[in-house]
This record gives C-alpha cells, sequence and structure tokens, in this order.
C-alpha cells in the first residue's frame, strides 16, 4: 500500500500554499482549516453460479484492462447494501440481484483516482445464483467473465484488496 497524500497543496479556504500532513488530517498553517481525509466505503461481489465466479475488466483507470470484482464507492446517505444494488446495475443491469446478498468481510485498500489517494474499507458480499443472469457490459466495465474459482489467476486481478479478497473467499 502506498502513503496517502494530501488531496489538493493549497488550502480550500485561505488558498495560501502550506499545508501540514499527519496521516489522514490536513491542517493549514495559515488559517488553521483541518480537513479530516477519512476512509471511504466501497463495496464488491462474489457473484457465483455453479462453481463459477463472475469477473468484470476494468475499462477505466486504475488498472484498467485488469480483472475485478463488479462493485464501487457507496455514496452519501447510502447502506451498503444499497450500494451495491445501484453498482450491480450500473456496471451489469442485474437488477433485480439474483439473490440476497451475504456479507463475507472487508479488506483495507488503498484507491488512487485522480492525483488523490483514497483510504477504502472495501466490504465484499456472496451472491449465490442458481441461474446464471442476464449481463450487460455498463459503465466501467468492459467485459463480463465467468471463471471456476480454482482457475483464477490472480496476477490478473488489477487491484489489491480484490486480489487480497479473492485469496481469503477461495480459503473459506
Amino acid at each position: 500500500m502506498s502513503a496517502l497524500r494530501a488531496p489538493f497543496r493549497h488550502c480550500p479556504a485561505c488558498a495560501r500554499g502550506s499545508v501540514c500532513v499527519d496521516t489522514r488530517v490536513f491542517l493549514c498553517e495559515h488559517c488553521a482549516f483541518r480537513y479530516y481525509h477519512n476512509v471511504a466505503a466501497a463495496v464488491a461481489a462474489f457473484i457465483v453460479h455453479d462453481g463459477a465466479l463472475l469477473l468484470t475488466r476494468r475499462a477505466h483507470a486504475p488498472a484498467a484492462g485488469t480483472l475485478d470484482l463488479p462493485g464501487g464507492f457507496v455514496d452519501p446517505a447510502e447502506s451498503l447494501e444499497a450500494a451495491l444494488a445501484r453498482e450491480l446495475a450500473e456496471e451489469l443491469a442485474l437488477t433485480p440481484l439474483p439473490a440476497t446478498p451475504r456479507y463475507l468481510f472487508s479488506v483495507p485498500n488503498v484507491y488512487e483516482y485522480a492525483g488523490v489517494t483514497y483510504a477504502t474499507a472495501d466490504a465484499f458480499f456472496l451472491i449465490e445464483c442458481l441461474t446464471r443472469p442476464p449481463l450487460a457490459a455498463l459503465d466501467d466495465v468492459s467485459e463480463t467473465l465467468w471463471r471456476p474459482l480454482a482457475e483464477i489467476d490472480l496476477a490478473e486481478i488489477g487491484l489489491d484488496s480484490a486480489r487480497e479478497a479473492l485469496r481469503r473467499f477461495r480459503g473459506s
């Protein structure tokens, strides 16, 4: 994991250039503006059918072209479950969900996007499908693939937290 970096170079309150960084607290030495760059929540799903796992190919940075689990960031005033349903609808046109998601575990992550480093807590859910649901590759997804769990090469998974989650999921 890379270290957190300031999300800005100038104070948002006074526009001066000096901002102290203390892991997640950014304090302007000139006007005492204080900003807490707290952890962002994200969700992802292990969607399984008949021993195969649904993987997506990332259409955009970070890690464009690599494999991933479907999911994304939780919006303000949204529960983890609602975020998962929204993300699966946006990325896969998967609505309604084929089964009730079951929470599994979370993994800390560092997500770099547009020059900002976000610390995230990625929550993983299991959706067990009786039949293979119809899907469409939308939004951040360029392709969907079903792979037997044992045949997934972890080196093809682009994000650290998804790779770690897949390790843990295989071990359970």
